[in-house]
């Protein structure tokens, strides 16, 4: 990098990291980095002289470069992390980026799937396959649909879950999330019904020799189920584009509709901050603005 690498200290940051998820960990570690650069280029080459006017016209250079407004929003939030780091270590006297927010990125609400577009997705399955091995994939691809969709897990939990999470006679399962944080979520019988089938049929079918025991779901040749597996099950079994992510928020959406109380979706999708759970509200907002405009007689 063109500054001080020393006074920058990002290997002791990422070394403050390891509480983060592994993909966390490079993308701040990366924009860090990369701010670094730019500052120093900028004529800051040292985290003390970086003011929020510093990183206001940051976040608006990555704006000219066309960044996406999730990757700004997902660096803004590497700098408000590095930056509160720096100051609980002295690097800083002052946090810049306290409160710091990105350009642009209001507005977008959740992307929600209808009800029609969920019960293709999670009723539509192929028909039963020939081969053992094929209706071995088709009990997975169900299972892994229906919880997504059951739990609203992040599609990391879902690749991460272990055996041991599984308590399917009590129909809950154990995840670890973000901060490595262990959640026990409930989940409905006929969830429940498909992780069963796919763990007693499909799943030995799937194993090999060097597959990871304790892993629930397994790819196509035998390891932990990857979130490019889960994006390609998605893509192949939705009737519109999608992600995996939309089924949960689309979970979400459908327990504030059906009158859940926020923090419980909170407590749910483990959001750390209310405020993350109360886009979901916007949502059933714009929901049932669109019910009454489509069903008041004067609407």
């Amino acid at each position: 990098m063109d500054g001080d690498e020393a006074a920058w200290q990002l290997a002791e940051f990422g070394g403050w990291l390891q509480s983060r998820s592994a993909e966390t960990r490079r993308a701040y570690r990366a924009d860090v980095d990369a701010f670094a650069d730019w500052a120093a280029r900028a004529g800051c080459p040292v985290p003390s002289c970086v003011n929020r006017l510093v990183l206001r016209r940051y976040l608006a250079y990555l704006s000219t470069r066309r960044y996406a407004r999730a990757t700004i929003a997902r660096k803004a939030a590497a700098l408000r992390a590095y930056f509160g780091w720096c100051r609980r270590r002295g690097i800083v006297t002052e946090d810049p980026a306290q409160r710091l927010g990105s350009p642009g990125t209001g507005g977008r609400l959740p992307s929600v799937l209808s009800h029609g577009e969920l019960d293709a997705l999670l009723d539509g399955g192929p028909a039963p396959r020939s081969t053992a091995l094929a209706a071995a994939f088709v009990l997975r691809d169900d299972a892994v649909l229906e919880l997504l969709y059951a739990a609203g897990l992040r599609v990391s939990e879902l690749c991460g879950l272990d055996r041991t999470g599984l308590n399917l006679g009590g129909r809950t399962i154990t995840v670890m999330g973000k901060g490595a944080k262990e959640r026990r979520l409930p989940v409905y019988e006929r969830c429940a019904e498909m992780l069963g089938r796919w763990l007693d049929e499909g799943r030995p079918v799937v194993a090999r020799p060097g597959s990871p025991p304790e892993a629930v779901f397994l790819n196509r040749v035998g390891n932990r189920l990857g979130p490019r597996d889960v994006r390609r099950i998605v893509d192949r079994r939705s009737p519109v584009p999608t992600h995996p992510h939309a089924l949960r928020h689309t979970m979400a959406t459908h327990l504030l509709d059906g009158g859940a109380d926020l923090r419980v979706v909170q407590e749910m999708l483990g959001h750390a901050s209310l405020r993350t759970t109360q886009i979901y509200t916007h949502v059933s907002r714009e929901r049932l603005i669109e019910v009454y405009s489509g069903t008041h007689p004067r609407a």
